[in-house]
């Protein structure tokens, strides 16, 4: 599946009318809520015994998505250019791939 594609269908699961700094707030809380769900899979798999509930993280990484689709969308932005925007950043950053030395001394 294609970013964009995947933004628009997801958004028609949005609920309708809600104004732009509306969508933005509840996409701000809605990443907060489900990025915790991921972390809390992890921690319970690494503090307290857990096994690895992998189904649950592809899961809560999915709610995580919907909500960046969101987000993206309210600022009249598709995934794609997200995406696009984020590898020329690390492009920029780290030409020839990671590096701790790179990263220590990074401006940006």
């Amino acid at each position: 599946m294609e970013a964009n594609d995947y933004q628009r269908l997801a958004l028609r699961t949005e609920a309708p009318g809600r104004e732009r700094d509306d969508r933005l707030l509840n996409a701000a809380l809605g990443l907060s809520g489900e990025a915790g769900e991921v972390a809390d899979t992890l921690k319970k798999w690494a503090f307290h015994g857990h096994p690895l509930d992998e189904t649950a993280l592809r899961n809560e990484l999915g709610d995580v998505l919907w909500y960046v689709a969101l987000a993206a969308d309210a600022l009249g932005l598709t995934l794609e250019e997200i995406m696009e925007a984020n590898i020329a950043k690390l492009r920029r950053r780290y030409p020839e791939g990671f590096s701790r030395e790179r990263s220590l001394e990074r401006s940006e």
